[in-house]
């Protein structure tokens, strides 16, 4: 039975392989991916510690509207 590193360890390969026939820059990808998932989880962040006042001026504008609302014109 192959454990479960040895078969991640072999789809690495595999894909580094596959990447590496394509012309693919691994560590550009890996650095796009990086940045990628910073930013997720920043935003993931922001929204929990901001909820409770996301929470409150929606609940604003269900009860009173939208602040001049009446000078909009779209």
């Amino acid at each position: 039975m192959v454990s479960r590193a040895r078969q991640a360890e072999d789809r690495d390969d595999a894909l580094a392989a596959e990447a590496k026939a394509l012309g693919i820059d691994r560590a550009q990808i890996a650095t796009h991916d990086l940045a990628a998932a910073i930013k997720a989880e920043k935003e993931r962040r922001w929204r929990i510690e901001n909820a409770d006042a996301i929470r409150a001026a929606n609940e604003y504008i269900e009860k009173h509207g939208l602040p001049f609302a009446e000078y909009r014109r779209f």
